[in-house]
Parts: C-alpha cells; sequence; structure tokens
C-alpha cells in the first residue's frame, strides 16, 4: 500500500497483510490485519514509531522511499514482539545512524529476541520527551497491553497519541481512518475480538490506561494494527465497557458431543434458557471458531461446558477451550459443566475443573447422565435453565 498522509508532517507507512488467516499460530484473522508503522517529520529530527513484520519490510521500505526518505534520527519501539520489532535490524542496516529510542524492560527484549547491539538502543523513562524541532513526543509506559514491556508514545503538538497493540484491530483495508458508514461496523467487531482474544487477560491494567486516554484527550489514536481511530470516544467507551464488572444475560455453551448425548443435553438446555429470555449461544467447538466464542466471553454472565468422557476426562477439544478461557480469565459470573458418560462421569468434571482455576465464578452443580438423557434428566436439564436463568437475570441488573 501506498504512503498515507495523517496530518502534517506524519504519515502511515507500515505494511497490509491481506492473506494472513492466523496469527501467532492461534489466533484467526478473518479480515487480514495491517502492520501499523508511522513517520514523523520534525523540522530537525525524524522519527519512526514501529516497523513491521519482517518479511514486510519492502514495503516499508518502499513507502519510505516514496516520502524521499533520507535520513531517519530515531526508530522508536513502542513494543518488542516481532511483528512491530522484527524490521529494526533491517532499518537500522539502511539508515545505519539511527538510534533507537525504548524503555529499559522493551531494550532487553529486543536485545534477546532481534540480537541488537546494545549501543544503538537509548533507554527513556516514564514522562520523558524527545524533541524533533517542531514536534515534541512523550512516552508512558503501559505495562501489560499486553507484553510487560509495552509504552505509548504521545505526539504533543498534533494530540496524536501511537498506542502499538492497545486499542487495535486486525483489519486489512485500504482505508485509513475508521470514519466511513462502510467500515465503522467492522472496526467495532474487530476490534472487540482483538480485545476478546489478546487484551482480555489484562482488563485491570485496561482501566489505568483508559484513564491516560482520558486525561490526554487525543485527537487521533494510532495503534499498530487496523485502521487509524479518529472517533476517540467510540472506542474507548467501547473498552470501559468491555473491561467493567458489567454483564448481560448471556449464556454460552461451548460442547462437544461424540455419539449425540451431550448433543441432545445442550439443545434442550439451550431451548429452555431461550424461553426464560436469556441470550443463549450454543457453540460446537469442533467447528466454532474460537474468536467468535471469546468475544462472547467479553459480555456472558454463564458458561455452561458440555462434554463427553473421554479416556477418563473431558474430550481434548473442551480441554483445549477451557485452557484458553482459563488464560482468558473473562468476568464470567457462574459455570457449570453438563455432559454425558459411559462408567465414570466425575472424572470429566474434575478435568474441566482442575483445568479453570483462574477462572473467579461460582460453580454451579454439574449434571450428568450415563448414555443417552432420560425423562427425569430432562427434568433436571428444566429445573437447571430455571436457576441458570434467575442467577444470570440478578447478576445482569445488579452490576
Amino acid at each position: 500500500m501506498a504512503v498515507k498522509r495523517i496530518k502534517e508532517g506524519i504519515y502511515w507507512v507500515g505494511a497490509i497483510d491481506w492473506d494472513r488467516v492466523l496469527f501467532d499460530e492461534l489466533v484467526t484473522l478473518p479480515e487480514g490485519t495491517s502492520y501499523n508503522a508511522y513517520l514523523v517529520l520534525g523540522n530537525k529530527k525524524t522519527a519512526l514509531i514501529d516497523t513491521v513484520e519482517p518479511y514486510k519490510k519492502e514495503e516499508l521500505f518502499k513507502n519510505l522511499e516514496e516520502l524521499e526518505v533520507e535520513k531517519i534520527d530515531y526508530i522508536i519501539s513502542n513494543h518488542a514482539e516481532q511483528d512491530h520489532s522484527g524490521a529494526i535490524p533491517y532499518v537500522l542496516e539502511r539508515f545505519p545512524e539511527a538510534k533507537v529510542i525504548t524503555n529499559k524492560k522493551c531494550k532487553e527484549m529486543l536485545i534477546d529476541l532481534l540480537e541488537l547491539p546494545e549501543d544503538k538502543i537509548e533507554v527513556i523513562e516514564e514522562g520523558q520527551e524527545l524533541s524533533l524541532g517542531n514536534k515534541t513526543l512523550k512516552f508512558f509506559m503501559a505495562p501489560w497491553v499486553h507484553w510487560p514491556e509495552t509504552m505509548f508514545t504521545w505526539l504533543k503538538e498534533d494530540r496524536i497519541l501511537f498506542t502499538c497493540d492497545f486499542l487495535g484491530s486486525h483489519i486489512a483495508t485500504s482505508e485509513l481512518f475508521d470514519t466511513t458508514d462502510e467500515n465503522r461496523a467492522k472496526v467495532y467487531l474487530e476490534t472487540k475480538r482483538y480485545y476478546a482474544e489478546i487484551m482480555m487477560p489484562f482488563r485491570n491494567f485496561i482501566k489505568k490506561h483508559l484513564n491516560l486516554i482520558d486525561a490526554l484527550k487525543p485527537e487521533i489514536i494510532a495503534p499498530s494494527h487496523g485502521v487509524v481511530i479518529k472517533d476517540v470516544e467510540f472506542i474507548t467507551g467501547a473498552y470501559k465497557r468491555w473491561v467493567s464488572d458489567q454483564v448481560k444475560p448471556m449464556v454460552i455453551i461451548p460442547f462437544v458431543s461424540m455419539h449425540e448425548s451431550t448433543r441432545h443435553m445442550v439443545d434442550f438446555l439451550t431451548s429452555e434458557l431461550a424461553k426464560e429470555e436469556i441470550i443463549v449461544r450454543p457453540y460446537n467447538l469442533i467447528k466454532a471458531d474460537i474468536g467468535n466464542v471469546a468475544m462472547d466471553l467479553v459480555d456472558a454472565a454463564a458458561v455452561v461446558i458440555a462434554s463427553p468422557t473421554v479416556l477418563a476426562g473431558a474430550h481434548p477439544s473442551v480441554i483445549s477451550f477451557a485452557y484458553l478461557m482459563n488464560g482468558l480469565r473473562p468476568k464470567t459470573k457462574f459455570i457449570s459443566v453438563i455432559g454425558s458418560y459411559g462408567w465414570n462421569g466425575k472424572v470429566m468434571v474434575n478435568h474441566i475443573q482442575n483445568t479453570l482455576k483462574n477462572v473467579k465464578a461460582q460453580w454451579l452443580e454439574p449434571l450428568l447422565v450415563k448414555g443417552l438423557p432420560k425423562k427425569e434428566d430432562y427434568r433436571k436439564l428444566k429445573a437447571f435453565a430455571k436457576e441458570l436463568s434467575a442467577k444470570v437475570k440478578e447478576a445482569s441488573i445488579s452490576t
């Protein structure tokens, strides 16, 4: 993609990855992604804020050539992860006079990950400023969004906050900003997906960083993935809802069924919860996009995990989901387990519970059936649906 102008002397010079479908061999990318690098031209010095994936370096260099950049004084590294830092060694080869500007922890990580020469890195502290002449960069530490070394770069005169991964979204698009009707809904959806899959474990840290943004009152937020954000309050407002303790009257049911017994239970519970006017989302974990499940975890008041018993435990796909949920640590208020077994169902429940130790939710009594559910089992499922619905409605109102 060609260079894009944000403001006078400030340009997007990154790369679009239209075809990427998986990130970190884990996160699905239905809309592709971008690696946003930004060039800030002061009247005395020039700064490049973040870089791109190493295999996209030629796109970065092509954009710099389009702007006829002959010298880069500073490479600002807001985050050491290689999709943003990976091209730094190549930029230093092209512009050997440049200094890498970052914080102490990020410096250590850049040396470990990229083998950067220590003498090429200049460490800055919280609140320190760097003059480019008529433009001034100020740095704020922002740990755990989503690595411990992350920082923000604030362009004072133009009121632009460069937030690296924070408030970003995985979107490949030719549009620079979030301002068109066509991309607004997509930006919201993919920003929520990004939060759900990457940022949700750090929601208590995020609250502090949102307070900083409120204090700075930026006109523009320029993240390292997705579009540049002009409607700042729209995105920060969404984040404030997501990181709050507020939940929706929603139950999600991630499940696997081998021989239909568990599936019968899921279908019946889904129907009974819907009768109680609860939002209910069953997800077949063999087929579901885990990103969609994660997005519902942002809001769901309850999660009911449904599994058959396999080899003295839960189905492997169920445990994979439970492992992910344990890492994401959603604000879910209630968890339970339903499922079918042949001779010992307790081992399956224990397997799931032991995998979910980080999730601070109330465990409700599991409901297990031997083989196919019988009339008495359906009666118990009906009672469980009523009990769960009442708890979910109360939790949603009280928060």
